[in-house]
């Protein structure tokens, strides 16, 4: 049986939701349009992870980790050096000093906007 590490590709990962896959793919287009060349991309049975010298931004399906009901397709995570307060947050998690992984539920690709941009380019920052 593989293990949450072992490597697989966002079409496994989201292999029970068309719309989840799309939004991943939206995802990690955001993610490209708005870092620079030195982002890599790691696709586990969890999650597709965007990391540079650490992961800073997410995509994961929700039943793969959510204690709360949720009913969104994906989920996307960023890390930020502090703490985003904006309603359209479903949940922030302060792992360490210094970061705060902020959780958005997402239920169609066109809400992953320059709101989203300016999140995942703050994260992209902070990780370097």
């Amino acid at each position: 049986m593989p293990t949450p590490a072992t490597p697989s590709t966002p079409e496994e990962l989201f292999a029970h939701s068309p719309t989840g896959l799309e939004i991943c793919r939206a995802f990690a287009d955001l993610v490209a349009q708005v870092t620079g060349d030195d982002v890599t991309t790691r696709t586990t049975k969890t999650q597709v992870a965007f990391r540079r010298r650490r992961g800073f931004a997410f995509v994961w399906p929700p039943w793969v980790g959510v204690r709360d009901h949720v009913d969104a397709p994906a989920v996307v995570s960023f890390v930020l050096p502090r703490e985003d307060r904006s309603a359209r947050v479903k949940q922030v998690v302060h792992p360490t000093s210094g970061a705060w992984t902020h959780h958005v539920e997402v239920h169609d690709p066109a809400e992953l906007d320059d709101e989203v941009a300016a999140w995942v380019r703050e994260a992209y920052d902070a990780a370097a």
